[in-house]
């Protein structure tokens, strides 16, 4: 990648160029400093990179592809840096993609042990018994985010069978987008009044050792059903606009 400046300045993007082995040898630039990536991730026609340094060390390119004037079948690709204080002071003034998606184009499988299963509006549903989870994202027959549903009480049970809970969370945590749901918030498991026979000192250390337990396990305490449910849509939604976003932008990996 050749770029304009060796760091974009408050406010402004810099202009970048893709370096093309295909088209032949170009003019030797100058190389000024030289980083280590700390971490880099891809989410559709964007990708966050941070380097190993103390300052100067967030920033993102955007990728993009636009039709040519006089060659409306034709595109061509424009890549720009942008850094943290940029992108803040030119933050867009529209809803995230994935509420503006609604439920259109999703489908939902909802395992059949399900008594009283959430709604999905304006989504295709299906009953079928999952491997794991209560509710998986499906597409073109690949499941793509897979949700555990817990009530209160289902967990609070569930506190007294730790082995078989780790097992079931285990598998969950298998799926890259995943998630444990609960239908109450984490208070709830604090209050001696309402953890039965527990103490909420032992409910808090259980719902500790599961966050331990299972570093890529999402855990989301929600205040009650509706929240939870509402949580679970919007969730699949961001999954699901991650997968036709990438797709759609119709770039090389950079």
């Amino acid at each position: 990648m050749r770029a304009q400046d060796r760091w974009p300045a408050a406010g402004h993007n810099v202009f970048c160029l893709r370096e093309d082995p295909a088209a032949g040898a170009a003019e030797p630039g100058e190389e000024l400093e030289r980083v280590a990536v700390l971490a880099m991730q891809r989410r559709g026609v964007r990708m966050s990179v941070v380097l190993d340094r103390n300052r100067y060390k967030r920033c993102d390119f955007l990728f993009l592809r636009r039709p040519y004037k006089e060659r409306p079948n034709e595109t061509y690709e424009q890549v720009f840096w942008q850094t943290q204080t940029s992108m803040v002071q030119r933050r867009p003034k529209v809803a995230p993609a994935a509420l503006r998606a609604g439920g259109a184009g999703m489908r939902v499988v909802i395992d059949s042990a399900e008594r009283y299963p959430w709604r999905f509006p304006d989504s295709t549903t299906e009953r079928a018994r999952l491997p794991a989870g209560d509710y998986a994202l499906v597409r073109d027959g690949e499941v793509l985010a897979v949700v555990e549903r817990k009530t209160f009480d289902n967990l609070l049970a569930d506190f007294g069978v730790m082995p078989l809970l780790h097992q079931r969370l285990l598998e969950l945590s298998a799926n890259r987008f995943n998630a444990l749901v609960v239908e109450a918030a984490y208070e709830d498991f604090l209050n001696p009044r309402r953890v039965h026979h527990f103490n909420p000192s032992f409910c808090a250390a259980a719902i500790a050792e599961l966050y331990a337990a299972h570093p890529d396990l999402r855990v989301v305490f929600c205040a009650n059903r509706k929240t939870a449910n509402a949580w679970t849509s919007s969730f699949f939604r961001a999954v699901l606009n991650q997968f036709t976003s990438a797709e759609s932008s119709d770039l090389r990996t950079p």
